[in-house]
């Protein structure tokens, strides 16, 4: 299995190597702590998308009992400087927002996911928002929302939400063995966003979700547990969308029981299928596709692991939350940041529990460089993004902590690779090709994206896709839409953006 990993990383070998490099540049920043009691100990989201039309990702992090925090990227290719937005009225008690386009005009919407009734706000020009839930019929309950996704099932105008719920806090006997239920939330036609509430059953104290093409080429709907909280008889779920109902081990689905906190998926060697990141206390765990539809653990030498800090002064296990593929060298590969952080005050876990950022070698393995990197904060990390904020080639970095400052981290990384970016427009309601794949090939060399939305933790990136293509000059581009039709193969020249339209 690994084998299979390093022959498709090989292909990249002649690429130039560069040593990762970031610059903290959090001083920039508005102060900003994700803070509260035990209803925070989870979440802490930070999501990356871009509101202002000005091509610049901008970012959305969640407050818990402080505010939700709107930053408006203001950065050109010399300086990244943020300014806080107004979301009025203020929102508290957010685990995290991911972007959405809900309503099919093109412009992002947030979906904020809250201890107690969650809000959507409408994205209007310049960072504008208005909330929408009442009008767009979201339903009020009062839980505990940690984890979210989208999809366009085929036809629809609006999307299927996800939406995932931690402890139950209204059962008088938790919070162990208390994990609520999920809920499917229903588009109903017509002319604007209007919802139906569905149970998701049973449920384990969900932490992320991520609706995706799995490994066996078919729409669904992954849902990572911690199992903390549900004790015994939970695991690691798989929801087939379009069967609507849970895989089992006669379907090939291992059961997998894990402290599950964030997903992160990739296709890391070139078949079009994407392996899985799964965070957790202690192992963090790499699912690679196998082409018969199943999943296998990655050996333990591929380096991906984690399992303790990697600086001095504490050997217990690590916590891991938000995971990112993404390829911070632009040398072809992608590469692997962690989000780590005691949950508080856990006296078997790590309490100096550094971010993880691994390299992915040539040979497929991935080497830990945090330190020298210079992102081995040893905060109480919650949600991450990386994203190009000054439009200069390179994936930059900002990271939410747990009654800490946010920090930020520009990407200046000498000698690194080149790269090409592809923004995906679909056709009808789905304007952000969601469940697309963008496929770049540099001579035999293959990379592929899907467009998703959700997973991570508590918060994630829409934005065009990045492409690492080492030293090569040109790249060639295609994209499979969601209905399973092709674009016809683009060339695109280094240090390109295009945006490809799906026709109507």
């Amino acid at each position: 299995m690994i084998h299979r990993l390093m022959a498709a990383a090989c292909v990249f070998a002649s690429a130039a190597h560069a040593d990762p490099l970031f610059q903290d540049i959090s001083a920039g920043l508005p102060d900003h702590h994700y803070t509260g009691g035990w209803e925070h100990f989870v979440g802490g989201g930070v999501s990356a998308f871009d509101c202002s039309g000005d091509g610049l990702p901008d970012l959305v992090a969640a407050g818990g009992t402080a505010p939700l925090l709107l930053l408006k990227n203001v950065s050109d290719t010399r300086k990244i400087a943020f300014e806080r937005a107004v979301i009025d009225p203020e929102i508290t008690g957010a685990t995290g927002a991911y972007p959405v386009d809900m309503n099919g005009d093109g412009l992002l919407d947030l979906y904020v996911m809250r201890v107690g009734p969650d809000r959507v706000l409408q994205g209007g020009a310049d960072c504008q928002f208005t909330d929408v839930t009442e009008a767009w019929g979201i339903p009020q309950t009062d839980q505990w929302t940690t984890a979210f996704t989208a999809w366009w099932e085929d036809g629809a105008s609006f999307p299927t939400l996800a939406v995932g719920h931690y402890v139950d806090r209204a059962n008088p006997d938790g919070p162990f063995g208390a994990c609520d239920t999920n809920t499917l939330l229903r588009p109903r036609g017509g002319t604007s966003p209007q919802y139906t509430a569905q149970e998701l059953s049973p449920g384990y104290c969900a932490l992320s979700m991520l609706a995706a093409e799995d490994a066996r080429g078919l729409k669904s709907l992954r849902i990572s547990n911690d199992r903390h909280y549900y004790v015994s008889g939970g695991a690691e779920q798989m929801w087939d969308i379009a069967e609507q109902r849970f895989l089992t081990e006669a379907d090939g689905w291992a059961k997998v029981s894990l402290w599950g906190m964030g997903i992160a998926s990739r296709d890391l060697t070139g078949d079009q299928r994407d392996e899985l990141m799964l965070t957790s206390m202690g192992d963090q765990l790499m699912q690679v596709a196998q082409a018969d539809g199943s999943y296998r653990g990655a050996p333990y030498d591929i380096g991906t692991y984690a399992q303790r800090p990697y600086v001095p002064g504490d050997g217990r296990p690590s916590t891991g939350w938000h995971a990112s593929f993404a390829d911070v060298n632009n040398d072809g590969r992608a590469d692997l940041f962690i989000a780590k952080g005691n949950v508080d005050q856990m006296p078997g876990m790590a309490m100096r529990d550094p971010n993880n950022l691994l390299i992915q070698e040539a040979d497929g393995r991935f080497t830990e460089v945090g330190d020298t990197a210079g992102v081995a904060d040893i905060a109480r990390s919650r949600g991450a993004a990386l994203a190009d904020f000054d439009g200069d080639g390179l994936l930059d970095l900002a990271v939410v902590n747990r009654r800490a400052p946010m920090r930020m981290y520009r990407n200046v990384t000498p000698e690194a690779g080149r790269f090409v970016r592809i923004a995906v427009r679909g056709a009808g309601g789905n304007r952000f090709a969601v469940g697309a794949r963008v496929i770049v090939t540099v001579g035999d060399a293959v990379q592929s994206q899907q467009v998703t939305l959700g997973g991570g933790h508590a918060g994630a990136v829409l934005a065009p896709l990045h492409f690492g293509i080492g030293d090569a000059a040109e790249a060639t581009v295609q994209v499979r839409w969601p209905d399973g039709t092709q674009s016809d193969p683009m060339r695109m020249t280094s240090g390109d953006q295009i945006t490809v339209t799906q026709p109507n």
